[in-house]
């Protein structure tokens, strides 16, 4: 044996699954991490069904208190009689000739108010059914302003047979159980009884009075009424006045003025709110006056309609569908967080021990959502944070190998689900500061890996 000049054993390849570990470990925790789009999209379904029953429940209390309020009026209704020329067939001398014929047709026409006046208040108060609850309010309006006596002239209608004794005033409104008391109208001076029903086109729901000797009433027609009524979430007018001055108030803490028109004056306090609405009929699609024979489509009507709704303080669904969507990124980050104790701490982790975290990551929202309908959106957030902070620093201390590394978990956590509840709460800014935090948190990572040799690590 020649001892002089050893033989060297050669050198083999190292299997192909080694050299690229790295790589390989990177793609299975990234596709690990888009599985987990599978239980949060499971949690965001059962919000949304949470969302079906709270909707459901908002339903049946409304139906029973008073639904979303809209209130058109007052309108002068005048019936009238016009001529129309129709062809018939008629026997002439024995024979059959189509002849053009004057025919007596009944018709509406419709006169809105010159001026109109509105002062209210709502009282709101909360309903419950089970969990559940829905905003609902006592209302109070005053309407006043005046109407121009009806002219026929525009029609060129024979006045002679506008039936003047016919006449209503009529005011639309949705949902009329709440009234609790007789309601009536001072029409120049006269106090006349409402009836219950609608005369409004397109607009069910309301009251009316029948008029007598509206024709010989003066030139301009004062008109007074006070309404009391019950209803849910919103209030909306039409702005059928030449001029239209309506003011609102409540002590309801968080309005969102709706609609075509927005108040020119609004003060909103903790206690409660004002509005005031100034609003020319030139801002909307339809005319003072009109008759069946071109009626005003009622989505006309609707298209000008403004008023307020009595939004919940704090919606917890609408916090927590939010919530859900910054899932991924929470994931993400985590799991580049034990990712790099892997590269740098020659730790190793088994994809099941990222999978459970993972999912100690869903369940999160899913106890966000549970307690968000039981307590406030902050205490079921902050609640569900610590219980997964916990859960996942405890177990991380085993796979970490080290009680100082569950404890970098254990802080990071917490600096995570704080920067996601600023944004949520944000709302206009969130953009921005999430965009600013995740290049914080792209930054960092590059500075902590800016030395590693990733070749060598794999001795490719």
């Amino acid at each position: 044996m020649d001892t002089a000049n050893p033989v060297t054993p050669p050198v083999l390849p190292k299997p192909v699954l080694k050299q690229h570990a790295t790589v390989l470990k990177m793609i299975a925790i990234t596709t690990l991490g888009l599985l987990l789009l599978i239980p949060l999209a499971m949690v965001r379904s059962v919000l949304t069904e949470r969302l079906a029953r709270r909707d459901q429940a908002i339903r049946e209390i409304t139906s029973t208190w008073g639904k979303p309020q809209v209130m058109v009026g007052p309108v002068l209704i005048v019936p009238y009689k016009y001529a129309r020329k129709v062809w018939k067939d008629q026997v002439v001398n024995g024979r059959t000739e189509r002849v053009e014929v004057s025919e007596s047709h009944p018709g509406r026409a419709f006169f809105l108010p010159t001026a109109l006046k509105v002062d209210g208040r709502l009282s709101p108060s909360r309903l419950h059914r089970g969990i559940y609850e829905a905003v609902v309010y006592d209302g109070a309006v005053n309407l006043s302003g005046s109407f121009a006596r009806p002219a026929f002239e525009e029609w060129k209608a024979d006045l002679q047979q506008v039936l003047w004794d016919e006449a209503e005033v009529a005011l639309s409104v949705t949902d009329m159980r709440g009234a609790k008391e007789s309601l009536a109208i001072t029409l120049a001076d006269k106090v006349i009884p409402l009836n219950p029903g609608a005369r409004i086109d397109g607009f069910p729901g309301g009251v009316y009075a029948q008029l007598q000797g509206l024709e010989s009433l003066p030139a301009t027609i004062p008109f007074e009424m006070n309404l009391t009524f019950r209803g849910s979430r919103s209030l909306r007018f039409a702005p059928v006045g030449v001029n239209n001055d309506m003011r609102l108030a409540s002590d309801w803490p968080d309005p969102s003025f709706q609609g075509a028109f927005l108040p020119t004056e609004r003060e909103v306090r903790p206690e409660g709110f004002s509005a005031h609405w100034q609003v020319s009929h030139y801002g909307r699609s339809y005319p003072q006056q009109w008759t069946e024979r071109d009626p005003v489509k009622p989505a006309a009507v609707t298209e000008s309609l403004f008023g307020v709704d009595l939004l919940d303080v704090v919606d917890s669904y609408r916090f927590v569908e939010r919530s859900i969507k910054y899932g991924i990124l929470l994931i993400a980050l985590l799991f580049t967080c034990f990712f790099l104790f892997e590269v740098m701490a020659a730790v190793r982790i088994h994809p099941f021990q990222y999978t459970l975290v993972g999912i100690a990551l869903c369940l999160f929202y899913l106890a966000l959502l549970a307690l968000s309908e039981v307590v406030s959106f902050g205490a079921a957030y902050w609640t569900g944070a610590a219980a997964s902070t916990l859960m996942i620093s405890l177990y991380s201390a085993k796979p970490l190998r080290g009680g100082s590394r569950a404890a970098f978990v254990a802080t990071g956590l917490p600096v995570l689900y704080a920067f996601i509840f600023v944004i949520l709460r944000l709302q206009d800014y969130s953009l921005l500061i999430g965009t600013a935090g995740l290049f914080l948190v792209l930054a960092l990572v590059m500075y902590v890996t800016r030395n590693i040799n990733w070749y060598a690590r794999d001795n490719f």
